[in-house]
């Protein structure tokens, strides 16, 4: 009699640059069905908060929309955000809206960009009576400290002669007075959870603009000046509100929207988790014999609490065992990664440039699976 498939969990993230985490598990079933051609997989594309997690999402139900924001340098941008849920959540993924791959960020200085466009999209969902959401920091190319996202959503900042400023890096340089008095009402019926993995407070050391500044274009020299605007802007606002969040963890997500947000009552909680929560992550383990996960690059960063990594740990606690497949893997890091999983392989079968593999993801990435199932079948004796 022949012997049955296993049933197999496919919760890979988004092999950025390349795969959605939609296409990355069909490219894993792909290679499994060679092996199993009637295999029980389950396909459940994972996220963590940033560039991909809204296709992760509405991978397993609810609606796209558009809405018309913002984009970090001001121009308008046409932005897709989803509802899920009952009661109707709104799931906005940040990169999408003030994110370095809109094409008008590039010729605009970090200095003037800003996430007007984020707070006019919470905005406009609460005109239309959402009252939940979940946004993802992942992504983003601003260090405004959130300033946009508040004067979006009403909050007045003046400077020393009472005229408004523009809610940017350049604009905090004249900032004298917040008030908080015409910030939306609303707020606080409103439920929102921050998808995040970034601990780091706002400003200092290991703050937004010190930490992740360079990489969106802060020059090193004026880092220190970019973060005393920030530190000014944090302090006033945070007396205008009587709330205080600058050094939670967190609130240097984003170049500081994770610091709004969690001034206006927002929960941080790790990506991944949420995603998992969404998609039914856990009932999708129920009765399998295997996970396999996987993410562009794996390193030391992904014991640090990545999509893989919070994959591996739900199925060990259902005494599943997790492999992982990834587009690279850092070498030095396979001792801690093999703490987490039952086997860890890379996509290239050998000598190949970055642009090569990224061409044709799709194909190494099933190989590699089916030779990983091949395995796994083996072992069953």
């Amino acid at each position: 009699m022949p012997r049955r498939s296993p049933a197999v969990v496919l919760a890979p993230d988004s092999f950025k640059g390349s795969l959605s985490a939609p296409a990355a598990a069909a490219a894993i079933a792909e290679g499994l069905r060679r092996v199993w051609p009637d295999a029980d997989l389950r396909l459940c594309p994972m996220a963590d908060g940033g560039e991909g997690t809204l296709d992760a999402v509405l991978s397993c139900g609810g609606k796209r929309s558009t809405d018309r924001v913002s984009g970090a340098s001001g121009a308008p941008l046409d932005v897709v955000y989803g509802l899920v849920g009952d009661p109707v959540t709104a799931v906005v993924e940040v990169a999408r809206i003030v994110g370095l791959t809109d094409a008008a960020v590039a010729s605009v200085d970090v200095e003037y960009r800003t996430t007007l466009g984020v707070g006019e999209l919470i905005r406009n969902r609460l005109d239309a009576g959402v009252r939940r959401f979940m946004i993802g920091l992942g992504g983003s190319s601003t260090n405004d400290g959130g300033a946009g996202l508040l004067a979006a959503l009403g909050l007045s900042l003046t400077d020393a002669h009472g005229h408004a400023i523009e809610p940017t890096p350049a604009g905090l340089a004249t900032l004298a007075t917040v008030d908080a008095k015409g910030l939306d009402a609303r707020l606080a019926d409103a439920e929102i959870i921050v998808m995040s993995d970034v601990n780091n407070p706002l400003i200092g050391e290991h703050g937004a603009t010190a930490i992740f500044g360079p990489q969106k274009g802060v020059p090193g020299e004026r880092i220190a000046e970019f973060d005393r605007r920030i530190a000014s802007f944090a302090r006033l606002t945070e007396r205008a509100l009587d709330r205080r969040a600058h050094d939670n963890p967190g609130a240097g997500a984003a170049g500081g929207l994770g610091f709004a947000l969690q001034l206006i009552g927002a929960r941080m909680r790790s990506g991944a988790e949420v995603v998992a929560d969404l998609i039914g992550l856990d009932a999708a383990l129920d009765g399998a014999a295997w996970v396999i996960t996987g993410e562009g690059r794996s390193d030391a960063q992904t014991v640090l609490g990545k999509t893989p990594l919070i994959v591996a740990r739900r199925a060990a606690a259902r005494h599943i065992a997790a492999t992982l497949i990834s587009g690279s893997i850092d070498r030095a890091a396979l001792p801690e990664l093999g703490r987490h999983f039952a086997g860890c392989f890379s996509l290239p079968f050998g000598p190949a440039s970055l642009e090569q593999c990224m061409a044709g993801a799709t194909g190494l990435l099933a190989d590699r699976a089916e030779q990983v199932a091949r395995l796994f079948e083996g072992a069953r004796g």
